[in-house]
């Protein structure tokens, strides 16, 4: 094995990337998750170097924080691998994986929860905007504490496993993630100061800054779209079809002011549409509201329909085809996480010698 962490060495100098980055199996995705994350993993397939690893994980652990219903969520990571394979992720070019599939996570995981001082963990606040999402609440006010299962406290630390294994450089991820990557640098350098050798173990990973529209629901526009929301209308969901979309955005929240103008605080019914419009269309949204200075509401909301509609017929069309082909989801998923346990074998090779268990 030695040998084995030696060659990947070899593959992976300094100045290769190695990009990293996982989502949830929450089934079938909606507008805000393709807009905000999943379309820039496509585009960091397109405009990588033919030397960068790009991994792309489903993370089936981290579900686990929050109460599943284990028949949902099995079919939940096989439509999101779909979902992957359907929006044009590639697995001959990125490594796509269940990270379940590979125990090194959790390996690493527990030899960096002995590392981790509580004092860090206590300074992460994502758990409760976690558990607001979860339970539909208003406000991260309306959780406490009792709500907080050790799983969920600690999170951050397999999260920081899952980087790290893989001795991952860049990690594409939302603004509200970067306080997990300093956590991660942070544990990188704990562990690198701990268990010195001739270099480092692990890189101190990079965020790495991708365009992300934070879309918002369409019933209540102070709120992010979410699947956890009673209202569907809320949501437009990857499934949907043409006439679906075209009602959920006619129904959409705006206001009675005459006119259109991108101001999120007075007017965030019109700016959420504007923004998804300027987000399906790659353009900005100030020259999109420039355009539509003088149109009505009704206008815009069609033009939004039909954008989105343009965006995802095609994701839609391949994952109805794909979604059925479980042996070859199954066969994807294999190769995957063979592919991804070569480069976390080598460096938990690594990590056993220098922590002494190897």
């Amino acid at each position: 094995m030695l040998q084995l962490a030696k060659m990947i060495q070899n593959v992976l100098p300094s100045q290769k990337r190695v990009i990293l980055s996982g989502i949830q199996p929450t089934g079938i995705p909606h507008l805000g998750n393709y807009l905000g994350a999943l379309s820039n993993w496509v585009k960091l397939q397109k405009t990588a170097e033919p030397d960068d690893t790009l991994l792309f994980s489903i993370v089936g652990w981290h579900a686990l924080t929050l109460p599943q219903d284990p028949a949902v969520l099995r079919s939940a990571r096989d439509d999101m691998l779909a979902v992957l394979l359907a929006i044009g992720l590639n697995p001959e070019r990125s490594i796509l994986f269940h990270q379940d599939h590979n125990l090194h996570h959790v390996e690493l995981c527990w030899i960096l929860n002995c590392l981790t001082p509580v004092g860090k963990l206590r300074r992460m606040t994502t758990w409760k905007s976690r558990l607001a999402t979860s339970r539909n609440a208003r406000s991260e006010d309306d959780v406490d504490e009792s709500l907080l299962n050790s799983g969920l406290f600690t999170y951050p630390i397999l999260q920081a496993a899952d980087v790290l294994v893989y001795r991952a450089t860049h990690v594409p991820v939302g603004e509200d993630q970067q306080q997990h990557i300093e956590l991660i640098r942070d544990l990188a350098e704990i562990f690198n100061r701990a268990f010195k050798g001739e270099k480092p173990v692990f890189p101190l990973p990079l965020y790495l800054n991708t365009p992300s529209k934070r879309i918002l629901s369409l019933r209540d526009p102070t709120a992010k779209m979410s699947k956890s929301s009673p209202d569907t209308a809320s949501r437009i969901l990857l499934t949907d079809t043409a006439s679906q979309i075209k009602s959920k955005i006619r129904a959409a929240v705006t206001d009675s002011i005459s006119g259109i103008t991108y101001d999120p605080v007075s007017r965030p019914g019109i700016s959420n549409l504007l923004t998804i419009l300027a987000a399906c269309t790659e353009s900005g949204v100030h020259d999109i509201a420039g355009m539509y200075a003088t149109k009505g509401h009704g206008q815009l909301k069609t033009d939004v329909a039909d954008a989105v509609e343009e965006l995802v017929k095609g994701p839609r069309s391949e994952l109805e085809r794909i979604r059925g082909e479980k042996a070859y989801l199954h066969e994807v998923a294999r190769n995957g996480a063979s592919n991804a346990m070569v480069y976390s074998g080598a460096t938990m090779e690594v990590v056993r010698q220098r922590i002494g268990l190897a």
